[in-house]
């Protein structure tokens, strides 16, 4: 189910404790623009996924100063410190599998087989929360260079046991 609020889109679930519950950040599409306004909307996270097209390893090192970070490369990241970071990759937060991509029509298995409750990915710079076959697909959009007219946006995961919640939350900028 989704739900329109105050320019963020998001998943409903039900309600569980804050100390229950882990916040995943998630950011995509940066392009070696790391604004203020998506640091300020991560502060607090547990973790922060990365999902492709950073740019630069400044983005990173900036990310890093606020939680761990799980990073993938996109399909504009090259380099030697590119060249580190894995073209997909599975993480694991308590029972829940979330599996990150890039570009999600370049997805070439079944989540449900695999037992991926969250899909994440980039590449379009358009926000999106769906569930397909009882797997939360998440696209936070693109935090760096406005794209057109699309919405410049980060994401959040909150996760109690295997109940995930995903929101949008629109950047002012």
């Amino acid at each position: 189910m989704r739900e329109h609020t105050r320019g963020r889109i998001a998943s409903r679930a039900r309600t569980t404790k804050k100390s229950d519950t882990h916040v995943i950040g998630l950011i995509s599409d940066t392009h070696g623009l790391i604004r203020p306004e998506a640091l300020e909307a991560l502060q607090g996270v547990d973790l922060i996924i990365h999902a492709g097209d950073i740019g630069k390893p400044e983005v990173i090192a900036a990310l890093k100063a606020i939680a761990p970070v799980a990073a993938i490369k996109g399909n504009i990241d090259s380099g030697a410190w590119a060249k580190l970071l894995p073209d997909t990759k599975l993480v694991k937060s308590g029972n829940t599998r979330l599996f990150i991509i890039h570009n999600v029509r370049e997805l070439d298995c079944d989540p449900v087989a695999r037992g991926y409750q969250v899909v994440v990915s980039g590449h379009s710079h358009k926000p999106s929360v769906s569930t397909r076959d009882g797997v939360l697909f998440v696209n936070p959009g693109s935090a760096g260079p406005r794209r057109f007219k699309l919405p410049v946006a980060v994401g959040k995961l909150f996760i109690q046991n295997k109940q995930v919640n995903a929101e949008i939350i629109e950047l002012p900028v």
